[in-house]
């Protein structure tokens, strides 16, 4: 494994036309590129063809990371492999997946809509997958499907406007990166806590309503909250 310094060579020698410096550069991050790859499968596409595309975006990554950037390079590659990917998806007429989640996200919102008047209060993430028919997984699913990265910026009401990036400590000199690498933590999480986040920063329910929401005391959330934003932050810091 390359440590800081010597990436940091292979990349300059890369970017002023040393072929082997590239080649041995590609060669040390394959696996990145096979964990990138590895969320995109089932999509339409043949598991090499997804391959080849990841390791298009992880050249690309090496010829335009900047040495001075103040983050590390893993940080910076990743949403360059995965744009790579989803572009070709996207281009491919591969997304029909992304579009059932946003129908489903679409129908979960009438549907909670309607359970509002009927229970006068904010129904759970179980109940309304009840009424549904389908799992609380896919709903939490959908739900996800439909948040922007730029959510990650958008201040949440009973935190006095913090927000999620402020939260977990976001760097501030490449933001777009730095979302990206912050919503790809996020994908990482056991569902649960994935749920919570969700409910959280996406949702904008207070600590009191996403209690509600996913069976648990107010203290319960507080606590599982904090864990889960230290841990997000020692992932972003190390990782």
């Amino acid at each position: 494994m390359l440590t800081h310094e010597e990436a940091m060579a292979l990349i300059a020698r890369a970017q002023s036309g040393d072929a082997q410096a590239l080649e041995r550069m590609v060669s040390e991050n394959l696996g990145l590129v096979r964990a990138v790859c590895a969320r995109f499968q089932g999509r339409g596409c043949e598991s090499e063809e997804l391959y080849q595309l990841g390791c298009m975006g992880l050249v690309k990554a090496i010829r335009h990371f900047k040495v001075d950037m103040g983050v590390r390079f893993s940080t910076y590659a990743v949403p360059m492999v995965m744009g790579e990917v989803r572009r070709f998806l996207r281009d491919d007429g591969s997304v029909s997946v992304g579009r059932r989640l946003k129908e489903t996200a679409a129908r979960a919102g009438r549907v909670q809509e309607k359970l509002r008047i009927e229970l006068g209060r904010e129904p759970t993430l179980q109940e309304t997958a009840e009424r549904m028919e389908i799992s609380v997984q896919d709903l939490a699913l959908s739900l996800e499907s439909v948040c922007a990265v730029r959510s990650l910026d958008a201040p949440i009401g009973d935190e006095d406007g913090a927000t999620l990036a402020e939260q977990v400590g976001c760097w501030q000199r490449e933001t777009d990166i730095d979302r990206l690498a912050l919503k790809d933590e996020i994908e990482k999480l056991p569902e649960n806590d994935r749920q919570l986040i969700l409910l959280r920063y996406f949702r904008d329910m207070t600590q009191s309503q996403t209690a509600k929401a996913l069976g648990m005391t107010q203290v319960q959330v507080s606590r599982r909250e904090a864990r889960i934003l230290k841990q997000m932050r020692e992932n972003m810091e190390t990782g």
